[in-house]
């Protein structure tokens, strides 16, 4: 390490102000800090003397997501080897093209009972979009830093890895391209990069293919890695289940859907894997409780009172309230996307009245107009919008009360 020291260090001037390589400083930049910490200090008193910077926070968010992450390596080649396994090896391998000859070159076996057969299948289909939104989301990053020059911030790290495991196995990667080029320019740099985006961008992203390309990113015949085979997800399937049958439309148990052995985007299918990365942001003080109970609160109000209204024509009235917690992507968007420190209400009351009106339009768009089934997406971006009213409305209230005592 101390090598890779002397070598960036002796490579510094020729990106330094004046140097021939002076614009692609933040790309020098972003990858010496990348590595280590930061090598400047304060000459004079800092106010604020705290370990935890912007790239610990990043990184302990990462740390949070391994759950997650190992869940959109396992439950996606799970559900593929699931009917995969039906077929012969040489129509499965066929079936999946690329992947198919590399996966039995690697040893896989179409077996859903293999821990290396699952993990190795699904993580032909994350990494890939991985990759994708890695190295065209960085240039975007890059572009922008140089033009602006200022430092590559290392907020995209989280960004790139939120945004494919909300995906699809199934999706296109030139669409997966163009979703976090729309959400990490229209979401975030143009309204001044980190820190100043008022949107959540790999919500945006996400949002832009769900409304750009509803085919690929919703319906039946996305959510399982098989060309030909459909799939649909619980919440896809009491949508369009004629009448109130409840979760007799859905060939899945509420045990089932809390560890995420259901078909539905990469990593969001597991509460469990939420749970555990809940725990580690509270503990750790970068998630905010507060949001993640007022969501809670306000789906399970919601949805406790919808439930009791009798409904011929849309199942969901009849999904009770504890299972909206485990079914979509519910507890991912609770726990890794309404918790964003930037586009969530920074008040410690707001952050009540912003949680809970999230979790109250999650449960109105699932349930009144099922032509969303999801709903936590849509949400949460309009939570973002009133975050700032919502913070504004709270300081003022506090004024207003300490006017009202310092007058008395």
């Amino acid at each position: 390490m101390k090598i890779l020291r002397r070598l960036l260090d002796s490579q510094h001037s020729k990106f330094a102000k004046g140097g021939k390589l002076e614009k692609f400083y933040p790309l020098y930049e972003a990858t010496d800090t990348f590595l280590y910490t930061p090598g400047e200090v304060t000459t004079n008193a800092s106010h604020v003397r705290d370990g935890m910077d912007l790239k610990r926070i990043m990184s302990m968010v990462i740390v949070a997501l391994i759950p997650c992450i190992a869940m959109a390596f396992w439950n996606t080649g799970y559900q593929a080897n699931l009917q995969l396994s039906e077929m012969s090896f040489e129509d499965a391998v066929a079936n999946q093209g690329w992947r198919g000859d590399l996966f039995a070159s690697l040893g896989g076996t179409f077996d859903a009972n293999s821990l290396w057969s699952n993990v190795l299948l699904g993580g032909l289909y994350f990494l890939p979009a991985y990759i994708v939104t890695m190295t065209v989301g960085g240039l975007w990053e890059v572009l922008f830093a140089t033009v602006r020059k200022h430092e590559v911030n290392e907020g995209f790290l989280v960004t790139g890895m939120l945004f494919p495991l909300t995906l699809p196995p199934s999706i296109p990667l030139w669409q997966v391209a163009l979703g976090i080029s729309f959400g990490v320019v229209i979401g975030k740099e143009i309204f001044g990069g980190t820190g100043r985006n008022f949107l959540n961008p790999a919500l945006t992203a996400r949002a832009f293919l769900y409304f750009a390309y509803p085919g690929q990113i919703s319906g039946e015949s996305v959510w399982t890695a098989v060309d030909g085979m459909s799939s649909a997800t619980a919440l896809t399937a009491l949508g369009t289940a004629p009448g109130p049958v409840g979760m007799g439309a859905v060939d899945v148990t509420w045990w089932d859907s809390f560890l995420g052995t259901i078909p539905g985007s990469m990593g969001e299918t597991s509460t469990l894997a939420c749970l555990i990365g809940a725990a580690i942001l509270i503990a750790t003080g970068i998630g905010s409780w507060r949001i993640m109970s007022g969501v809670v609160i306000g789906a399970m109000g919601l949805a406790t009172l919808l439930w009791g209204i009798p409904s011929d024509t849309n199942a969901v009235f009849a999904l009770p309230a504890y299972w909206h917690l485990v079914v979509g992507g519910f507890a991912f968007g609770t726990v890794f996307m309404a918790t964003d420190p930037v586009s969530a209400s920074m008040t410690e009351t707001g952050k009540w009245f912003y949680g809970i009106l999230i979790g109250l339009m999650t449960i109105l768009i699932r349930v009144i107009n099922p032509a969303f089934p999801e709903g936590i997406m849509l949400a949460i971006l309009f939570g973002n919008v009133f975050a700032p009213v919502i913070d504004y409305l709270v300081v003022q209230a506090n004024v207003k009360r300490r006017m009202a005592r310092n007058a008395a």
